[in-house]
């Protein structure tokens, strides 16, 4: 029994693997949203929830293109959500739906269109496409019943246009790095989030009760020496909130001149460890991602 969960497990963090960046924080979201909500599980509604509000995403023009009610549909997955089981501390485990999708998304990825890693498209598509998953999104809300799956497939390159999973620019327009990670990706894009850019496009709320914090890391980085400032304690106490607050004030050049200019990263380790089963493939990413780092133009602080 132990043995095949045991191979269950890695057959999971496989797929989880082939998702591309996008597809991968929607993941990791839709486990935040449902811990957030205490729902014992993450389910299938909460893994396209993400990529449907995921920004410029593959799902949002297939969902543009085919007349969905973007109104009706968010309306539609909420009241999914409120109706699953809540009262949690804890996650116990992913839906077998989730990964029921992302393995069938793999396959239609190589099969349809000769590549190994899976876009939000292919997952969507591979729902619509799989009779017990589309019989799922019917539920979650008719809107999905719009979307011509084989239309789409035929018509892929125009209806993708314009989407930032496109190749290997995904993510990547938004952290340009001289320094590439193997395969032409950036891995500062596929594994950190930049908090710098996004406290300037308005994505980041005002941090309030912060500013001792902020000004003691603030102080800590302008050191000749020490200067690694170390945030520390249990989870939900506000490590976040302190390294947001002091992306924003870099946004608004409210930092010493030494500091202005500098980009913010938040890494996630949680991608990094997705799909690095091989040993060394750990390694290797964080490896790329120091690399990367270092021969930056524009300073890095990685958090």
């Amino acid at each position: 029994m132990e043995q095949r969960r045991s191979s269950q497990s890695f057959k999971r963090k496989e797929l989880v693997g082939k998702l591309n960046p996008v597809c991968l924080r929607a993941f990791k979201a839709a486990a935040d949203t449902a811990k957030l909500r205490g729902n014992p599980y993450v389910e299938l509604v909460h893994f396209i929830e993400q990529l449907v509000l995921s920004e410029r995403s593959d799902v949002q023009l297939i969902l543009a293109d085919a007349g969905v009610d973007a109104s009706r549909l968010t309306a539609d997955m909420t009241r999914a959500v409120d109706k699953l089981p809540y009262g949690a501390t804890s996650i116990e485990e992913f839906s077998d739906h989730i990964f029921h999708a992302i393995q069938e998304a793999w396959g239609l990825a190589g099969l349809e269109f000769s590549v190994d890693e899976v876009r939000s498209s292919h997952i969507l598509l591979a729902c619509l496409k799989t009779p017990v998953l589309e019989g799922l999104l019917s539920k979650i809300s008719g809107e999905f019943d719009k979307i011509d799956a084989q239309a789409v497939i035929a018509r892929f390159a125009d209806v993708m246009e314009g989407s930032l999973e496109a190749g290997a620019a995904t993510a990547v327009a938004a952290a340009e790095t001289p320094r590439r990670a193997p395969g032409g990706d950036s891995a500062l894009a596929k594994y950190a989030t930049d908090l710098t850019q996004r406290a300037r496009d308005g994505k980041i709320d005002p941090v309030v009760g912060r500013d001792p914090e902020i000004r003691q890391i603030v102080d800590i980085l302008m050191r000749r020496r020490q200067n690694n400032p170390i945030l520390t304690g249990e989870a939900g106490v506000g490590k976040t909130a302190v390294v947001e607050g002091f992306a924003l004030r870099i946004a608004e050049g409210d930092v010493p001149p030494m500091l202005q200019g500098v980009s913010v990263r938040m890494l996630d380790v949680g991608l990094m460890q997705a799909g690095a089963s091989v040993k060394g493939e750990f390694e290797k990413r964080l490896k790329a991602v120091i690399d990367e780092v270092q021969s930056s133009e524009t300073p890095v602080i990685l958090f």
